[in-house]
């Protein structure tokens, strides 16, 4: 008996496949905002840098779906705070039923001369 082709794996069970999760992400998405606590801040939007990672229950939410949301989030207007922003956007993506968990990376860009950013991370998840 040729042992290459000696085992045989029956195909995965719909239950077991419909389980498992998914991951999707956005990475390194640069935009310009109105946010932080000054008042020039208010009046001119500075650079940030999100990254998006979501665990999904179920398969369907796309890179495209999720840049949606962040960008829509972003433009709704001033936002004081980093944590604030990422917030709204893990509570945005967390309204999809699909999304079990979201990891919001906001950094802003260009607030010192010696670090490339500044930010908060946060993990929320699905109650």
């Amino acid at each position: 008996m040729n042992t290459l082709f000696a085992t045989v794996t029956a195909p995965t069970p719909r239950s077991a496949v419909s389980a498992a999760s998914s991951r999707c992400f956005v990475r390194d998405l640069v935009m310009d905002a109105l946010i932080g606590v000054y008042a020039h801040e208010r009046q001119t939007a500075q650079r940030i840098r999100l990254n998006v990672d979501l665990d999904l229950i179920a398969p369907g939410v796309t890179g495209e779906d999720t840049l949606a949301v962040v960008k829509g989030v972003v433009t709704q207007g001033h936002v004081t705070l980093v944590e604030t922003l990422a917030e709204r956007i893990a509570d945005r993506c967390l309204a999809d039923a699909r999304v079990r968990t979201a990891r919001v990376r906001v950094e802003k860009l260009d607030v010192f001369p010696d670090a490339a950013s500044v930010g908060v991370e946060i993990e929320r998840a699905r109650a």
